[in-house]
C-alpha cells in the first residue's frame, strides 16, 4: 500500500507493507537513524517521535498509520528549530552520557515545552516518565529540560520584541 505523509517538513510518498513498524520504516527506508530501538515494547522511549503534535513510540505504530500525518524525528532540526536548542541545552547541562535515549528525551521535551514553557521539576519528570535512561540519575536530564525552557523562553521574547 502507498502512504503519503510529511516527515521533518518534507512531503513523502512511500510503499509500505501492512506489518511494517513505523520505527523500522523510518530507520531502514528513510535512513533516519537517530530514532533508536530500545525495548520494542513502547516502554523505554528511545523510539519516540512526534506524530501530529503528540509523542508516540514508533515501535508500536504501523508504518501505514503515518498516512496523512505529520512526523518529526530528531533529524528534524531544520523544520523544528527548537530541537537544536533543546539538544544544545542537554549537552550544556551535562545530561548526555551514552546518548542512546536522548533523541526520545528531546522529542518528549519539545512537546512538553510546546504545552508549558515554564514547567516545574515534577512536571518535567512526569512528561519524561515514558523515557528511560540507563546512564544517569535523571537529575541532569531534568536540568537540561529546565535550561531548554529558559533558552526557548528567551528566544520567544526576542522574537516578540
Amino acid at each position: 500500500m502507498f502512504i503519503k505523509f510529511r516527515i521533518n517538513g518534507e512531503e513523502k510518498t512511500a510503499e509500505v507493507n501492512a506489518e511494517d513498524r513505523l520505527l523500522d520504516f523510518i530507520r531502514e527506508e528513510l535512513y533516519l537513524t537517530g530514532t533508536k530501538e530500545g525495548c520494542g515494547e513502547g516502554e523505554c522511549g528511545a523510539c519516540t517521535i512526534i506524530m501530529d503534535n503528540k509523542t508516540v513510540p514508533s515501535c508500536l505504530v504501523y508504518a501505514y498509520e503515518a498516512d496523512g500525518k505529520e512526523l518529526y524525528t530528531i533529524e528534524g532540526k531544520k523544520a523544528l528549530e527548537e530541537l537544536e536548542v533543546i539538544q544544545q541545552a542537554f549537552v550544556d547541562a551535562g545530561a548526555v552520557q551514552c546518548g542512546f535515549c536522548i533523541p526520545g528525551m528531546v522529542m518528549s521535551t519539545k512537546i512538553l515545552l510546546d504545552k508549558n514553557i515554564n514547567p516545574d521539576r515534577e512536571e518535567i519528570r512526569e512528561a519524561l516518565q515514558g523515557n528511560l535512561c540507563r546512564c544517569t540519575g535523571y537529575v541532569k536530564i531534568v536540568d537540561g529540560v529546565e535550561l531548554s525552557a529558559k533558552r526557548l523562553m528567551e528566544r520567544r521574547c526576542k522574537v516578540n520584541e
